[in-house]
């Protein structure tokens, strides 16, 4: 091998081993692993007839499609409302929404016992009101509040990015011909942001399936997918199964990013 393609080898060799190393090797192991178990390969088939992991894998994917539906909502609604109006204290305002990213899971469920724990201010106030203490934090519901805040920013930044290349003038024609306010959105500005919307709808469907630190902080009690893989590995030490379970989340995730990938194109970059 001489000249162009040994330049293009030696350029691609780096990302090849860390590609290795890092990724693929890792992934092997784990597959051989679970089906290592005495069920061998019909392990990744048997493993969901266990109710408890059926449980957990329905929940996981209800929990992040609904997180996925409200992000999209409130960040769609919040993202075109930022890009059409300039007002005092706006950058200010934007950089306040991104903030979450600067969080860990750990610090969002943190955030999350504050507000709705059991010394959080939702109780206060509830309390203080004499409708009673209103503790949700340690449910589901407390970590679907954690999912939606800390998915927004990644959404939001998304569909800011999206609505500014959006031709003004075809709204205009459309409200020129008598289109409705509501027309106009459903027929304009929504099919011009769907690529982006399905992009963003897909990585937040894919962070919230494996997001761990969140639910770890709130309570080891919830039943979402991570957390039965956490638990397997490390109180029930069945590894095999919690191998089992890591490929299964892995391959559910993978294949909602390919095939929100092939309808909205390549402007999923993290698909795989």
């Amino acid at each position: 091998m001489t000249g162009e393609p040994l330049r293009l080898a030696a350029l691609l060799a780096p990302a090849a081993a860390v590609f290795a190393a890092f990724f693929l090797l890792p992934l092997v192991r784990l597959i051989l692993i679970g089906a290592g178990g005495a069920e061998g390969w019909s392990a990744y088939v048997t493993t969901l007839a266990d109710p408890g992991h059926l449980d957990s894998l329905v929940s996981t994917l209800a929990l992040s499609a609904g997180v996925t539906a409200v992000t999209l909502a409130v960040s769609t609604i919040a993202g075109l409302f930022l890009v059409r109006n300039q007002f005092p204290g706006h950058a200010l305002l934007v950089a306040l929404l991104t903030f979450p990213l600067a969080f860990p899971g750990v610090v969002i469920g943190f955030m999350v016992i504050m507000l709705a724990g059991r010394q959080g201010l939702i109780g206060t106030i509830t309390q203080a009101l004499g409708a009673g203490k209103l503790v949700f934090a340690y449910s589901m519901a407390g970590l679907f509040l954690g999912y939606v805040y800390f998915s927004i920013p990644r959404v939001i930044l998304t569909v800011m990015a999206a609505a500014e290349k959006l031709d003004p003038r075809l709204e205009e024609a459309a409200r020129s011909l008598g289109a409705s306010p509501w027309r106009v959105v459903a027929d304009i500005i929504l099919p011009a942001l769907k690529p982006a919307l399905i992009s963003a709808g897909a990585l937040c469907f894919a962070t919230s399936m494996g997001a761990f630190g969140t639910a770890f902080t709130l309570a080891t009690r919830i039943n979402v997918l991570p957390m039965t893989i956490y638990t397997e590995f490390t109180l029930q030490a069945n590894i095999a199964a919690a191998a089992a379970l890591s490929v299964l989340l892995g391959v559910i995730t993978w294949a909602a990013l390919a095939v929100a990938r092939s309808v909205a194109g390549t402007s999923v970059a993290a698909a795989g």
